[in-house]
């Protein structure tokens, strides 16, 4: 009978975790900052609508993340998010692998395509669909929030010494603040959300995930909730939501992974206050 060989405990090690930051820094600092207010309108696509953009700093940074990535692991998965758009497929090609690296190469493009300087790169590793590495970087400021399965969230930066981050502590609903993009929300799910949102003590949107899981992780809003699943936004910011203390599930109370295509993620700081917002938000699954 053949030996099964367990996996090993983390999916990547320590150095591999530091190239990969060397590749996504190196990708920007080339392909995205250079066109960050210094695009043509040619150098500009829309892909599913008017508001969902594309632009030439998504394809060409995608390209050499994907490049880098592949040569320090030739044998996994890798997907960006402008390769899904043309190749739907791919997503659950990523799911079912032992090793997918997700990457959005300018999450936030239209940001920064208005220029806006809120944009990021965000890249994560999953093991059969579960995250198990993910990275949040901020060109403008060259720092990057970043984590393991194995190993508590931190940030760090060019310069600066890495230092832990956590979730807030959370609370009663009407002391909370969230981030939420109800405006893609489809029109039935808008109303029954509607009536929940004073509640809440602020609401809001940044148009881009990468700063949105960054800022939850620090503890700077206390949930965030997404009806919209796209891998490439959620992969790296849910593993670095839990590894920063807090608590990210499907609003059924499924354990979210990146073959999930339709449902609410909602990330909070704590069991208490994930259950609290999921009472208030219950009208979503009905």
């Amino acid at each position: 009978m053949t030996e099964t060989l367990p996996l090993p405990v983390t999916a990547l090690s320590a150095a591999q975790q530091t190239s990969l930051v060397n590749i996504v820094r190196r990708a920007a600092k080339t392909e995205i900052l250079p066109r960050f207010r210094n695009l043509s309108a040619h150098q500009i696509d829309t892909k599913s609508g008017p508001q969902d953009l594309v632009t030439e700093a998504d394809t060409a940074a995608e390209a050499m993340i994907a490049r880098g990535i592949l040569r320090l692991f030739p044998n996994a998965v890798v997907i960006g998010e402008e390769a899904a758009a043309a190749n739907p497929a791919l997503r659950q090609k990523a799911a079912e692998a032992e090793l997918a690296f997700i990457i959005d190469p300018v999450d936030g493009t239209w940001n920064f395509a208005h220029g806006v300087p809120l944009f990021g790169v965000i890249l994560a590793a999953t093991r059969f669909g579960k995250p198990v590495f993910g990275m949040l970087y901020d060109p403008m400021v060259d720092d990057w929030v970043i984590a393991d399965d194995q190993s508590a969230t931190r940030i760090a930066g060019a310069g600066r010494a890495e230092r832990p981050v956590s979730v807030s502590k959370g609370g009663a609903l009407d002391t909370l603040s969230g981030v939420m993009h109800y405006y893609l929300l489809p029109k039935e799910q808008q109303e029954k959300l509607a009536p929940v949102l004073p509640s809440f003590y602020r609401m809001g949107s940044m148009r881009c995930s990468c700063h949105e899981y960054r800022i939850m992780a620090q503890g700077g809003v206390d949930f965030t909730l997404s009806g919209v699943l796209n891998p490439w936004d959620h992969a790296a910011g849910v593993l670095l939501c839990q590894q920063a203390g807090g608590v990210a599930q499907m609003l059924d109370g499924r354990a979210y992974d990146i073959g999930i295509e339709e449902g609410f993620l909602l990330c909070a700081p704590n069991q208490e206050t994930w259950d609290t917002l999921a009472e208030a938000l219950a009208p979503l699954t009905d």
